[in-house]
Formats: C-alpha cells, structure tokens, sequence
C-alpha cells in the first residue's frame, strides 16, 4: 500500500508543474534541420555547427534517435516531429501513441530537452489524405503525455501552409477555406484548451513568385518600398511577412479564436531554382535572411499585434539534396552541405576540429537556470511514475 507521505508529494509534485506554462519557444530565432539528403553533416557535427551559431531552437521533421542522441546534454530545445504517414495509426489507437511518447520522448529526457512534439505538417488546406485523422492524433498523442506527466512540458503542434487560407490580403479579410474549417475549428478549440499557438509555414517567396505583377520584390525582401495599406484596419506593412502573419491572426479572429498566438515554423528563400524561378538568387536568399534576423533581434510584433514578439524558424539548416520537386525546393539552406556557409548573413561555416570539447557538460547545462529546473522535473517525474 503506498503511503500517504508519497501521494502526497505527488500531488504537491503535479501543482508545481502544473503552474508551468509550455513554451517549446524560447527566444525569438530558430532553425528548421530538414535531412533529406544523403551528402549533409552527420548529427554530432550539426550540434557543433548550431552552437557556433547559437541558434538554440531548433525543428526536425521525425524522430530519427541518431538526432535525439546527438543534441542529448547540449542544451539545445528541440521539437520533434510526427510525420503525416504516421496520424492514421495514432489517430485510431491511444496504445500505439502512448508508446509512441515512451520510446521517442519518454526515453530521452531529460538530457534530450525535447520541448515540443509537431503533429504531422501541412496537412490541413491541400488534399484531404490525413485531415480526417490529425485531430485524433493530436489527441491521444497529448492525452499519453499528459497521463506519463509531461504535458506541461511537451507542447503539442502542428503547422500549416498559406493552403488552409481562402485569402490572405488585405490582411483583415483572412479567412479560413470553407473545406478547412470542418477540420480547423475543432483543432483550434483543443489547442486553445492546452495552450498551443498556430504555427504558420510562411513564404513571401513563394507568394512573389506566383504574384510577381501584384508584389514587388522589394516587399518580400524587406527592402526599402512604399509598403502596403489594409483599407480596413487602416495599418500599413513594409514587408510581405508581417502582412502573412496578420491574415493568419485575422482568420483566427474570424473563427473566434484571437488571442492565439502565431509562431511562423518555416520561411525562407531559396539561393538557386530553374529558368522560371528568376527570384531565386543567392543575392536575393542573403537579403531575405539577413533582414529577416534584423527583424528578429528588434522583438517586436506585427502591426495588428505589436505587442506579441514575434518568433520565427528559418527554413532551413541544409541545402537537401534529394528533395523532390523544382530546384528551389532543394537549395533552401543556410549552409551547404558540408557546413560551409551558403552566403554570408553572419554565420561561420563548420569547424571539426576540437569545437566538440566546447560543448556545454551535461552537468554545466543542468547547474544553468531553465535547463537544471527542466531536468529535476523530468527526473523526479519519471522517478515518481516507476514508485506510484
């Protein structure tokens, strides 16, 4: 019989974390670590490289547990990433999720700091392959965290494309796809109940290149240009991004949910593309990154919600050498794949040599601030649920 000395310390335990609010986001600047290429670094040598950046945020697109090792003890915040092929079966079955959080999650915490779990990506808005089974998934994957007491420290997601909008300027008159809002609306009540933001994947490139009479290209680089005005709300945006985020916040207004916060989980611009993708230049894919961290370091919002600092993932780490479609799609990284700079926006480019002995210990990680409290509470979670 267990002891009432030991119930009690639990629930004393469950309040304390309970009063922690999720944030798989910390600071303003993060990066995307797609892997579809056979020519990339290996994950030790991506640690490296991220840390002589301190680019701390950082999303992958699976679980792949090479990775999960490699950022083990580094104090880098990762979300990981449940891939769309995989909803059908964690929709359906509770069990299968439940061990699907023990051996990708569970297992590698607390020296793993896996702060989010992304469920699925773009599923919503382009054809209705997985949009049945994504709510359910996003379900039973939070009901296994919440039940192993992790689900104040793992934030559930899942991002969308510019797909899931019916319009999207001027920003006021955003609004979701009739054929979204069956899916969407129901996603947004469980995640406004759990404290998930929207997670946006937004590309004034690709807006400029299928728009390139109505937008100047100045717009979406963030350059110098006379800007745009909203008829309705009377604000006006200097750059294309802020205005993509605003008709994200619009369409959540629409739909009765304003006070969600947006996170953008991917934008980019692409150094190189085929005859018909002029804009993707190396020149262009500088300027767009390099204003886009200037924008960043200001900590500030949009216009329709100054107050809200926006936080954003670039797309991506790595040029990826066998992603299908046009050129552009695999030439979107900062770095090539050596780890040498694809142009220069600040970074330095990989240095094996003995940069691993720089890394943080484990321990030194601990003794920092968030990093000690979220590994006691791992710790001790995990202990009380092999005692109780």
């Amino acid at each position: 019989m267990k002891s009432f000395g030991v119930h009690l310390f639990f629930l004393l335990f469950l309040a304390a974390i309970a009063s922690v609010t999720v944030q798989a986001f910390t600071g303003t600047y993060g990066i995307n670590y797609g892997r579809i290429a056979n020519n990339i670094l290996s994950p030790d040598d991506v640690v490296t490289l991220l840390r002589a950046a301190k680019i701390k945020n950082v999303r992958i697109y699976d679980f792949d547990h090479s990775v999960l090792k490699a950022f083990s003890g580094t104090g880098l915040e990762l979300v990981v990433g449940l891939p769309n092929e995989n909803l059908r079966d964690m929709s359906a079955n509770a069990d299968h999720a439940m061990n699907w959080v023990k051996d990708n999650v569970l297992a590698y915490l607390p020296d793993t700091h896996i702060r989010g779990i992304a469920i699925g990506n773009e599923v919503l808005g382009s054809s209705d392959e997985f949009s049945g089974f994504l709510l359910g998934a996003v379900k039973n994957v939070y009901n296994a965290l919440d039940k192993l007491k992790l689900s104040h420290l793992v934030q559930i997601t899942t991002a969308h494309s510019q797909a899931v909008f019916a319009d999207s300027f001027p920003p006021s008159s955003c609004v979701f796809k009739d054929n979204v809002v069956q899916y969407m609306k129901p996603l947004l009540e469980f995640f406004s109940q759990i404290g998930s933001p929207f997670c946006l994947n937004a590309y004034p490139f690709l807006a400029y290149m299928y728009n390139k009479d109505q937008i100047d290209i100045n717009y979406a680089l963030f350059l110098p240009t006379k800007g745009a005005d909203d008829p309705k709300t009377k604000l006006h945006y200097d750059n294309l991004l802020d205005a993509q985020i605003d008709a994200a916040y619009a369409a959540l207004e629409d739909a009765g949910y304003g006070k969600m916060e947006v996170i953008v989980t991917e934008t980019g611009w692409a150094s190189h593309g085929d005859e018909n993708e002029a804009a993707a230049t190396a020149n262009n894919a500088r300027t767009y990154n390099y204003n886009l961290r200037k924008r960043l370091a200001k900590m500030k919002g949009t216009p329709l919600r100054p107050k809200s600092v926006l936080k954003v993932y670039v797309f991506a780490i790595f040029n990826e050498n066998l992603k299908p479609g046009p050129t552009s799609e695999r030439n979107f990284g900062l770095f090539k794949p050596d780890g040498s700079i694809s142009y220069d926006i600040g970074f330095h480019g990989f240095k094996s040599s003995s940069a691993d002995s720089s890394l943080l210990s484990l321990k030194e990680i601990r003794a920092s601030s968030w990093s000690g409290s979220y590994s006691i509470i791992l710790t001790v979670a995990t202990a009380l649920l092999l005692v109780l």
